[in-house]
């Protein structure tokens, strides 16, 4: 286990990084969440959102022309060319065309927010994807390593062996251990080459290179956990979206109460009859007389306001719950980073002394394979609680906008 023992050293006595290290260039990944399909279709639906915008505030209400051509015969007076047509357009009642521009308006900011909420979960993902690759990566080396630490101890066993120096148990039991260590070599590779063919299929785009860069050690955000925890609720799209949601919904409300009254239309007729023998021209008015049905459309659009009230409530009671769990996460996260690398200290410190009790005839073989294990656990489980701790950290920024999507304040 030497390269294991100064890889050790080296990572308990390093200070920990100022920044957060271990990500992706900030510039690839903005590229490849631009190029996400839930981001696209976002975007997409942003944009029919705009387009919906603008039909409301022109109205639904358009110029309507119709006409007829008769040819009548009135018997001993010959037949006669008659003809009309008109003209007529609806007009919104005042304080609706008010109301149809705030639909659209709430409409635009509810999907430019979940187009924003898209960017966040896919970010989230890549997240995710990034730090079980690195993860894997990272166990994949401390397995492939102790494998080969455990083909040169049992070089080592064989030479004794064969000088009479050691038993042949010592062989076996060492050998034992190299395929124990082969295994978990093995199982630790597939993993890693799985989480690299998510990543990539995900985020193709992403450039990742031909190896996974090391986990490197967490550190507690500058501006502290608490502050983070609070941006979290402060720039969440979610709310931003729910709210624009419910005032959508409220000014929905008000236009179907105000639609309670049918909107009037004018128009003009001229006409023509008698092969012009007459002719005339007027004005046309009609208005529909609303019923039980425009005061039961009111009613349901009252009772869905309502509802995306308590939803717009609810939303701001889960992203809450996520605050204090990406706080919490990060909090006990980080401090179970610490007590194993406090542990993997302890490990190689015993570890020092089973060799040296074995070199000096004092340990049997069995005692210091046994250390090996355990230093071996030890590492891998502290390349475990430091890839959680930086996942939670980063899950943490992600989600208070510190990192890759935007820190804006609105």
């Amino acid at each position: 286990m030497r390269k294991l023992l100064l890889a050790g050293a080296a990572l308990l006595f390093a200070s920990p990084a100022i920044a957060e290290p271990g990500l992706p260039d900030e510039a690839a990944v903005a590229a490849a969440l631009d190029a996400h399909p839930s981001v696209k279709a976002a975007m997409a639906r942003t944009g029919a959102a705009r387009a919906q915008a603008r039909a409301l505030a022109r109205g639904s209400h358009e110029v309507t022309f119709s006409g007829s051509y008769i040819n009548r015969s009135v018997d001993r007076e010959g037949s006669f060319d008659e003809f009309d047509g008109q003209l007529t357009r609806s007009f919104r009642l005042p304080g609706k065309a008010r109301l149809d521009r705030e639909i659209g308006q709430y409409g635009v900011s509810a999907a430019e927010n979940r187009a924003e909420d898209a960017r966040h979960q896919a970010a989230l993902l890549l997240a995710q994807s990034w730090w079980d690759w690195l993860g894997a990566a990272e166990e994949a080396r401390v397995d492939r390593q102790a494998a080969e630490n455990y083909t040169k101890l049992l070089e080592a066993v064989r030479r004794r062996v064969a000088v009479r120096d050691a038993a042949q148990l010592d062989a076996d039991q060492a050998e034992a251990a190299l395929g124990s260590a082969r295994v978990a070599a093995e199982q630790s590779a597939g993993r890693e080459a799985m989480a690299r063919a998510r990543l990539a299929t995900q985020f193709p785009g992403l450039p990742l290179g031909d190896s996974a860069p090391s986990v490197p050690m967490p550190a507690l955000p500058e501006k502290g956990i608490s502050a983070l925890g609070q941006l979290v609720i402060q720039h969440s799209h979610e709310i931003a979206a729910a709210d624009a949601d419910a005032q959508r919904a409220d000014a929905s409300a008000s236009r179907a109460r105000a639609d309670r009254i049918a909107d009037p239309s004018f128009g003009v007729r001229m006409f023509s009859e008698r092969g012009g023998a007459e002719r005339g021209a007027g004005v046309l008015f009609s208005m529909p007389l609303g019923g039980g049905h425009r005061k039961a459309l009111a009613d349901l659009a009252e009772a869905e306001a309502s509802a995306t009230l308590s939803d717009a409530m609810a939303v701001r009671f889960a992203v809450k719950e996520t605050a204090e769990t990406d706080m919490t996460e990060a909090r006990f996260r980080f401090a179970a980073w610490q007590r194993a690398r406090e542990g993997l200290k302890a490990q190689l410190a015993a570890l020092q002394k089973l060799r040296e009790g074995h070199k000096a005839g004092e340990i049997d073989l069995s005692d210091e394979l046994l250390g090996e294990r355990q230093v071996h656990d030890a590492f891998r489980l502290e390349a475990q609680a430091r890839t959680e701790a930086m996942r939670a950290l980063t899950r943490l920024r992600i989600d208070s906008h510190s990192i890759w999507i935007g820190q804006d304040e609105d």
